[in-house]
């Protein structure tokens, strides 16, 4: 859902409760296009600001992640850096419940003079932006923007040099925090219209999640019209409301909803009940970490999945080109079949030798092997010597054929797989040196060409790690290469080695404690080894699991591929929640 004034207002308020008015800026990062990250130094320690104008994630919070950032930052990074860099934060505020949000920094400019600048933030969804300006006299002039807004029939423009313009903002509409029953009643007391429509309509700053809940509450029913709007309706509505208020003000009644299967669906400042049993609905601490788990996880897996459309475009379009080769092959090698046709055709034909004549189209003779009678089609302008060989030179090059194709088949069956495993490990990436890796891999096996580069790629990271309950230490490889070096080098003998039963996926690593390595520990392995593989949106996975020791690379595989023996296998289901208390 986009970002709402009111909870856009509980945001603000936590960060002028977190005594980030005051501090300075330490660095700036743009990870991405749309979204700014300000490293801000106060109270003795640095925080993460985070400010995004993506229009499916427009919203400011406080983040504890560490995004990557491009090798060379774009040139609105640059432009924040050289105006705003060790500036002072000097104030945080919002124009009512809009969803726009300056910050004023004082900041030294190239020669010398203080300067009084102010970053606003305008979170509207598809409209959103981050505009940097500069006091002068009793307006601001733009100094840039991230989107500039140059058509002169737009609304307003934005672009270096003009003055900045706020979002034109209705301020007939009610406010939240101050209406009373008397202005209710009369704001939403029209017949011919939906109840929560009107709520959006006519209270600054509210989302249609709230408007529902609110006739839900009054009314429970969140499609009731605003002309069922009786007086007893109305108390609870203003009962909800005041209730509402206590929330924006104090906080605690922030709320995530969540599909059965675990999807972020939504979230509001206040508990929600108007979906019942069909939704889960989960509190949170705070407004900016709620937002930083429904927006985080989100915003660096459209980074990875834009940096890696074009690797998994490559990978795709050579898993299909294989499976059409296969297909063929194995058409072909289902014709190669009835080759025993032809040799015992050749073999009639010399046993008959003796009564054929040159010049005859068929022999009809019996066939031995089947004590019937069998007809064979000859070649009039071939003696029945050369009608024989001919038959069993064809038996020939069938028998030679299927020769080849079983052996091409299984190098592309087992080509199909790498591939797989490695479109797999692509679709799972969560950061930019995961992605290097993987076209590494690829470049050594000869899908990419190119020389390795050697400046400029991010240092490969490390295994993901995850401590089991019961505190046995667990690996999970990222890709093909990391599970050969964890498997092959890093592991030992009595480690536990498990992996998914005929699906592509990561090697996971147990560290056994002397030697042993508990049922509990290889049941949680094996939940994370079922998510961290293709088949993650399934249940009831096979998991085979061994000692390390039993566990070999064949003579000139590819990355990724071992065989193992004495394992034994277990059914588990993939699970999201525990892979994110992993350390990735």
């Amino acid at each position: 859902m986009p970002l709402d004034g009111a909870f856009l207002h509980c945001i603000v308020r936590e960060l002028n409760e977190a005594g980030l008015v005051g501090g300075r800026v330490d660095k700036v990062y743009q990870p991405s296009h749309d979204e700014l990250i300000l490293a801000i130094r106060c109270m003795g320690k640095t925080v993460r600001l985070v400010i995004s104008a993506a229009s499916d994630r427009a919203g400011i919070y406080l983040t504890d992640r560490r995004d990557e950032n491009p090798s060379a930052p774009p040139m609105f990074c640059m432009l924040m850096r050289k105006y705003i860099g060790a500036g002072k934060l000097i104030g945080i505020s919002q124009s009512g419940f809009d969803r726009t949000v300056g910050f004023d920094f004082e900041a030294v400019n190239e020669i010398g003079d203080t300067v009084q600048l102010r970053l606003v933030a305008e979170l509207m969804g598809r409209y959103a932006n981050i505009i940097l300006t500069v006091k002068d006299g009793a307006e601001y002039r733009v100094i840039d923007s991230l989107r500039r807004i140059t058509d002169i029939d737009a609304v307003r423009r934005i672009m270096p040099g003009i003055t900045y313009e706020p979002p034109p903002r209705d301020t007939s509409r009610l406010s939240l925090l101050t209406c009373t029953a008397e202005d209710l009643h009369r704001e939403l007391s029209v017949s011919g219209q939906r109840l929560s429509r009107r709520i959006v309509e006519r209270i600054e700053g509210v989302s249609p999640l709230f408007a529902r809940e609110c006739c839900h509450y009054a009314c429970r029913d969140t499609d009731a019209a605003a002309d069922d709007l009786d007086k007893d309706k109305e108390d609870r509505l203003m009962f909800f409301i005041k209730k509402a208020r206590g929330y924006i003000q104090g906080g605690g009644g922030y709320t995530v909803l969540k599909t059965p299967s675990g999807e972020l669906k939504d979230y509001c400042f206040i508990p929600i009940e108007q979906y019942g049993t069909q939704i889960i609905s989960a509190p949170a601490d705070s407004a900016n970490g709620l937002l930083d788990t429904f927006y985080g996880s989100k915003a660096q897996n459209d980074r990875v999945r834009q940096k890696s459309a074009a690797l998994l475009k490559m990978l795709l379009n050579a898993c299909e080109r294989i499976s059409r080769k296969l297909a063929v092959q194995r058409q072909e090698l289902e014709g190669c079949l009835k080759r025993e046709e032809f040799r015992v055709c050749g073999d009639i034909i010399s046993a008959n030798i003796y009564r054929m004549n040159k010049g005859e189209s068929s022999l009809t003779a019996e066939n031995y092997y089947s004590g019937e009678m069998t007809t064979v089609e000859l070649d009039p302008r071939l003696s029945p010597s050369q009608n024989a060989q001919k038959y069993y030179a064809q038996y020939r090059r069938m028998e030679n054929a299927e020769r080849m194709l079983t052996k091409l088949i299984a190098e592309g069956e087992k080509e199909l797989d790498y591939i797989e495993s490695v479109f797999d490990a692509a679709s799972r990436a969560c950061s930019d040196a995961e992605i290097a890796e993987i076209r590494e891999e690829l470049r050594q096996n000869g899908y990419i060409k190119g020389a390795a580069a050697r400046k400029g790629l991010p240092k490969p990271r490390p295994p993901i790690h995850f401590v089991t309950d019961d505190g046995y230490d667990v690996y999970i490889g990222r890709n093909n290469l990391q599970n050969d070096r964890l498997t092959l080098k890093e592991a030992r003998g009595d480690d536990m080695w498990l992996h998914t039963k005929d699906i592509p996926g990561s090697h996971v690593i147990i560290k056994a404690q002397s030697g042993e390595v508990s049922d509990a520990a290889i049941a949680q392995a094996a939940r994370l080894a079922a998510y961290c593989s293709k088949g993650r949106g399934g249940s009831k996975i096979p998991v085979d699991y061994t000692r390390v020791r039993y566990v070999k690379k064949p003579s000139g595989a590819r990355p990724g591929k071992v065989i193992f023996t004495n394992n034994r296998t277990l059914l588990a289901d993939p699970d999201e929640e525990l892979f994110n208390k992993t350390e990735h």
